[in-house]
């Protein structure tokens, strides 16, 4: 194809004028492609290119130059997947008729006033833009007439179907005259997409930017390889070698996704929840806050997040795989976006590495592990970007300078390096302590390799290092005791000590939980001369499985003799400490917290 700019595609001189006024130069290969078919012929299209390619361009554009604003019919109709998307295109096709007249579009979406909608179609609208749901409520209200619509867009039509609108589409697509142009636009080709295309479509011509099915081009994909109880641990070193991160956390569930940004927040990161327990509004608020960068990390289910639009995000970090392979093409899709570099970041436990295989073969690109930084290598980065930010801070202000004379008499005794030393002490010794005395991370590959498991690492000051003890409290949810409990009691009655913690189970009534094999013993000393809510607390190591977790057997063959392993300790704990027998309880895992003093 002619490689053409937007001057010579034939748009009016008003639309001309809101493209430069938008900054646009030259067409995306998206555009290139698809504004000339639409302007011209009157052929279906279908267009598979990722997110954040200029989609909406691509098919806006030349919809608001063939708008008859003359017209009071509904001439045009978008459907999307969520709500945050048809506000977004709304608000861009607003921009391109900036100078064509009165061109009416309406946004129609689920949370908002279905009576305003209704009365704003009285009034004429040409372009709607909507999600399914509240588009099929207005048509059985006879409130929306689709019998003037000439041009069908289907954006993001994989999302819509994963979404289950598959229904919703075929009953308001048998709403519209069978002579209209259908454009569907999609990140990957789908066998249900395929069906639609068949259905509804005549003769389309197929688009695809970059290859079919793929990521973006820009996009690096990485992994870190790490024990299930260190991902937590390998997220805070991976935002903390980032300084400048600003970025998407994909968990599995709602639970997952509360508990990581709960444990983000509560160390001190720019980090807040998006899931389907939020509130319309609190959703609202904690988008907002991502957009203008007052969050640098967004924990968010995939669901969620569908829909949120940002630019210039550095990396999508997955913290579980996507059940569904597609799911990961459209996470990594949200960075590396308009010619800029991008990140997806994998933490995955050894029982992830198949998917990851399936993930290469889905996407057609290979996934590199990486090392997880160690703490020299981050205090290294915070401490060169915080000199960076200290190097471009603006000095004029007059109201400094009455107190540099006195600030200079009170340092006069300290000279350049020490100054330097007691200066980036006092910004930086409690992140420096974190990681210079901190445990290192390593992967279960290099563990295996150097034979680093059970072993005190030389000159670490660390016993048994990598090692956990499991050990058994009898203290349960009944008993309010939860892991900010557990930490804390710990921290209360080994003072001066940071005793590394690992997974941590809640039961009813009684509890396990991991520290590094080491202090186990100094643990069951402390802890069993203490009290919590008046009670006297009891402590000991649980009795060993017989069977190492993820060994040899099956994962569901581990998890029962796990089940069966718990009882018995706790049969043993019933007789010693007088406890009732309620074994009902589902084990509630809290991987990685941090145990801070």
């Amino acid at each position: 194809m002619i490689k053409r700019n937007f001057e010579e595609m034939g748009f009016t001189p008003g639309i001309l004028k809101a493209i430069s006024e938008l900054g646009f130069e030259m067409p995306m290969p998206v555009q290139e492609n698809v504004i000339p078919l639409m302007l011209g012929d009157e052929c279906d299209i279908i267009a598979l290119a990722q997110t954040g390619t200029g989609k909406t361009a691509a098919f806006g554009l030349p919809l608001v130059q063939a708008t008859d604003t003359e017209s009071n019919n509904v001439q045009s109709l978008i459907l999307c997947p969520t709500r945050e998307l048809c506000m977004q295109i709304t608000g861009d096709l607003a921009d391109y008729s900036k100078y064509m007249g009165k061109l009416n579009i309406l946004a129609v979406y689920g949370g908002a006033s279905i009576d305003n909608q209704i009365r704003a179609l009285k009034k004429g609208v040409h372009i709607i833009v909507a999600t399914p749901g509240r588009l099929i409520d207005l048509i059985g209200r006879g409130a929306a007439k689709l019998n003037h619509v000439s041009s069908v867009i289907l954006d993001e039509a994989d999302e819509m179907l994963n979404m289950g609108f598959l229904d919703s589409i075929n009953e308001i697509l048998e709403e519209i005259p069978a002579g209209r142009r259908t454009l569907l636009f999609s990140a990957t080709m789908s066998n249900e997409i395929a069906s639609i295309a068949r259905k509804y479509m005549t003769d389309p011509v197929e688009i695809t930017i970059g290859t079919k099915n793929a990521t973006a081009e820009n996009v690096s994909h990485n992994y870190y390889l790490v024990h299930s109880k260190d991902k937590y641990k390998a997220l805070k070193r991976l935002a903390d070698s980032e300084p400048d991160i600003y970025g998407i956390i994909f968990c599995r569930t709602r639970r997952e996704t509360q508990e990581v940004a709960s444990m983000l927040i509560d160390d001190g990161y720019n980090a807040d929840a998006l899931h389907g327990d939020l509130s319309q509004a609190q959703r609202d608020t904690v988008m907002q806050k991502f957009r203008v960068r007052n969050l640098q990390l967004l924990v968010a289910t995939d669901v969620a997040a569908r829909g949120l639009d940002v630019d210039d995000l550095t990396h999508i970090i997955n913290f579980s795989l996507p059940e569904d392979l597609e799911v990961y093409t459209h996470r990594s899709g949200r960075t590396g976006r308009a010619g800029k570099k991008g990140i997806s970041v994998s933490i995955i436990s050894p029982r992830d590495k198949i998917t990851i295989h399936q993930i290469e073969r889905k996407i057609k690109k290979p996934f590199k592990m990486m090392q997880i930084p160690s703490g020299s290598e981050i205090c290294s980065r915070q401490l060169l970007h915080w000199v960076k930010k200290l190097e471009m801070v603006e000095t004029e202000h007059q109201e400094i300078d009455r107190f540099i004379p006195e600030i200079e008499e009170k340092l006069a005794g300290l000279d350049k390096e020490e100054l330097l030393r007691r200066v980036v002490s006092l910004q930086f010794d409690k992140f420096l302590d974190d990681y210079r005395y901190g445990e290192e991370l390593h992967s279960p590959a290099a563990e295996s390799e150097e034979g680093f498991r059970g072993k005190n690492k030389k000159g670490s000051g660390r016993k048994f290092e990598g090692d956990y003890k499991r050990l058994f409290i009898n203290l349960g949810k009944t008993d309010g005791f939860f892991p900010e409990q557990l930490i804390e009691l710990i921290n209360s009655n080994t003072k001066g000590k940071k005793i590394p913690i690992g997974k941590i189970d809640l039961m009813k009534t009684f509890s396990f939980f991991e520290v590094e094999a080491g202090y186990a013993e100094e643990v069951i000393d402390a802890l069993s001369k203490a009290r919590f809510n008046d009670r006297r607390v009891a402590v000991e190591v649980a009795q060993e499985k017989t069977e190492s977790r993820g060994e040899g057997r099956s994962h569901e063959k581990g998890k029962r003799k796990e089940k069966w392993s718990d009882r018995r300790t706790d049969k043993r704990s019933d007789k010693k400490y007088g406890k009732r027998k309620d074994r009902k309880s589902r084990v509630v895992t809290y991987p990685g917290l941090k145990h801070r003093h």
